[in-house]
């Protein structure tokens, strides 16, 4: 098909695919390619999402010998899978309702390019069934199921009763759609408190609340409706019995076209922030063969029922007895796919290709083993103690070292995944979904997995945004956690009070005072300011952090070609690195143990780094110079009572309150969204409004300033 110019001269496709950007592209990473397919499959396949999942489809079809095309909005331009891919093209402004979601600019795209098969990623138009049959109308191929098993399965409702039809446990509740908030509260009340509202359509956490009283049913209904519109343009709701103390497990599965369904173990995914996965694993420390067997038979059963097609998830509810649930099924690749693909050695997207291509499994049931543990945890770009999002320009990013290969046999050492999308200068936009990448570790045991995984999170560089890499270790090391005692209740119950700092051992303090010291004197000496190595040097290291304020002495001898001899509490140590001042990670040698301490800012003699996940201020000083500093009179604080400010950029979608009013503190102020969640922000304390400084649609920088109060004002409400 040809485009006519304005002037009616028609011109080639090439040159009006070239005038909206499909060009090759360079490529930023090597890829193997030692194993190119032996069976043809497709030419050329494009991509219909961005981020970390297009670039992990992109990798599996540069294996297999497959040109790729990326889509982008104007925002994404310069992201990494556009530059990965060997072709490109603009479907639109950065919202995603303008550019990733708008069917007939992806199709446009297809046309231009020639690609004759999409695969969607997740999210966006991956569940859409719309999306799905205008492939068909075209003669492309979908890579995922059909029209009518998108429609029957990405459905909740509609799923829920094909489950029940194929005798799969499903969760009480109602199964028609509500359609009011009073029809909310009604329904609440009949099925008996705690219950979960949730999104029809859709996933990943949007459009879920739980409810325990009649006042939160509504208010629940009314978020869940909202975001359940923003996210996936579908604002039906159902109501169920909340499962108390349940855990989160979920069965991969993969059907083809010729009949044949497997299923490849289960995912644990009971850590989760506001309705969102965290940290996976797979397998589940808690389902025995049988129950495992049980659940794996039953999510076939499901994916026969509905004659399904292609790579899905099958989510289930399971209780402390070990009763199971269905709760929903992902009809697409799910986010923490990667954990499967390693205790398995099955490439899903490559089987997903397969299936589009007409082409059997190449596995069958007795060929899925469990291979090793592994551990995938969601570096997202969001405040860890707040779970708010953060936006900006990734500064410095320096990955883990990946060793990563899939293994069918006992690994010799444990293995390292790094599924990003985002480079160092690229941003974090506030228009999508925060991810910065999964990060994975694949070992032959759990406890080896989680060591694995602490260290490669103490090696992961981020700087320009917040991230959650500090709420991720910090996990990993409670005593929960480590025994495998989890449940989707796991972070409000382990952090009552939310996150707050990594509580150190007394050998980590001792590490880390010792580190603080010795980069602090490695920059002296490039200065200038003083010779190395030093014979002798008595430091005192105050550390500030999350976690409150230590001050340290740390004595130093340091002889000709020996490590140097870091003292502190009294415990001496041999210290040794050959970290270079300006590196962001310094990699020391403690009597032996290798320690990782990332530089993250300096001024003067006050270093900023991160240690076992804190970010520590820390402030070095002489004896002199710490005797003078006890002199000096304590610093005033700053009273921010009277004020409340945005806490991360966002658009403001409405606004409770205006000028003059008496609010009491911890009623809603106003609603913020920012990457398509919505966040109710609270009066910091009761009192008279002085002034409203935004209005609906507002777009809000982080900390801009959103009301004030009458000052000296504190009203008493009874």
């Amino acid at each position: 098909k040809k485009k006519k110019k304005k002037n009616g001269v028609a011109t080639s496709m090439w040159r009006f695919a070239a005038s909206r950007g499909v060009v090759p592209t360079q490529r930023l990473r090597a890829f193997s390619t030692a194993s190119v397919q032996k069976e043809k499959y497709f030419d050329k396949i494009l991509i219909a999402n961005r981020g970390e999942i297009a670039c992990r489809v992109m990798r599996t079809c540069k294996r297999l010998g497959i040109q790729t095309v990326a889509v982008h909005s104007e925002a994404d331009a310069n992201a990494l899978h556009v530059r990965m891919a060997d072709e490109r093209y603009c479907i639109g402004p950065a919202p995603s309702s303008q550019s990733y979601l708008v069917i007939d600019n992806v199709v446009e795209a297809i046309q231009a390019t020639g690609a004759q098969a999409v695969h969607p990623g997740y999210g966006f138009l991956s569940e859409k069934s719309k999306f799905c049959a205008r492939l068909e109308e075209i003669g492309v191929r979908f890579i995922g199921p059909k029209p009518y098993a998108l429609n029957a399965m990405g459905d909740k409702l509609e799923s829920k009763r094909i489950a029940n039809a194929a005798k799969v446990h499903t969760v009480p509740g109602y199964d028609g759609e509500v359609t009011s908030v009073d029809h909310a509260v009604e329904l609440a009340r009949e099925i008996g408190y705690p219950v979960m509202i949730k999104a029809a359509a859709g996933g990943g956490g949007k459009g879920m609340r739980l409810a325990w009283n009649d006042k939160e049913a509504a208010e629940g209904y009314r978020f869940s409706r909202q975001e359940a519109k923003s996210s996936f343009a579908d604002d039906r709701l159902l109501i169920e019995k909340f499962v108390e103390h349940p855990r989160h497990i979920e069965i991969q599965v993969i059907a083809d076209t010729l009949g044949n369904a497997v299923y490849l173990n289960e995912r644990e995914c009971s850590i989760q922030r506001r309705n969102q996965k965290v940290i996976e694993e797979a397998p589940s420390v808690f389902l025995d063969p049988e129950t495992r067997k049980k659940m794996g038979e039953q999510a076939v059963a499901l994916a026969r029922e509905v004659g399904y097609e292609s790579a899905g998830t099958v989510e289930f509810l399971v209780d402390p007895k070990k009763n199971f649930y269905f709760l929903e099924m992902n009809t697409r690749l799910q986010v923490e796919h990667p954990i499967s693909e390693c205790i398995t050695g099955v490439d899903l997207v490559e089987q997903m290709i397969r299936v589009a291509a007409n082409k059997p499994l190449s596995i069958t049931q007795k060929d899925i083993g469990i291979n090793g543990w592994a551990i995938e945890s969601r570096v997202y770009a969001e405040d860890p103690h707040l779970f708010l999002p953060s936006t900006g320009r990734l500064t410095t990013y320096i990955e883990p070292s990946q060793s990563h290969d899939i293994a069918k046999g006992p690994l010799k050492e444990p293995q390292v995944r790094v599924d990003s999308g985002v480079y160092e200068g690229g941003e974090i936009s506030m228009y999508y979904d925060p991810m910065i990448c999964k990060l994975v570790t694949h070992a032959n045991t759990r406890e080896e997995a989680i060591s694995a995984m602490k260290k490669a999170l103490d090696a992961y560089v981020i700087k320009g945004v917040k991230h959650n890499v500090p709420l991720l270790r910090d996990i990993l090391c409670q005593p929960r956690f480590v025994s495998g005692e989890i449940n989707t209740n796991f972070i409000p119950e382990v952090y009552p009070d939310g996150f707050q700092a990594y509580k150190m051992t007394e050998v980590e303090e001792r590490q880390m005072f010792s580190g603080i010291a010795l980069m602090h004197l490695k920059r002296l000496a490039l200065d200038d300011i003083s010779p190395m190595p030093h014979r002798h040097s008595v430091l005192t290291v105050q550390a500030t952090s999350r976690a409150g304020t230590l001050t340290k002495q740390v004595d130093v001898d340091w002889e000709n070609d020996q490590p140097a001899r870091f003292t502190v509490d009294g415990v001496t140590a041999a210290v040794s690195s050959d970290w270079s001042v300006g590196s962001s990670l310094c990699a020391a040698q403690f009597d032996g143990e290798t320690v990782l301490l990332q530089h993250l800012q300096r001024n003067g003699s006050t270093l900023k780094i991160r240690f076992c996940g804190n970010e520590v201020e820390a402030v070095v000083r002489t004896k002199d110079e710490q005797e003078a500093f006890e002199k000096l009179p304590p610093k005033p604080k700053v009273d921010h009572s009277s004020e409340l400010l945005s806490p991360m950029p966002g658009t403001i979608i409405s606004l409770s309150v205006e000028a003059g009013q008496e609010i009491v503190e911890g009623s809603e102020v106003a609603v913020i969204e920012a990457m398509k969640m919505q966040n109710k922000l609270l009066a910091p304390r009761s009192g008279r409004i002085k002034n409203v400084y935004v209005k609906v649609g507002d777009k809000m920088d982080g900390d801009q300033l959103i009301i004030d109060f009458e000052k000296g004002e504190n009203i008493a409400h009874n």
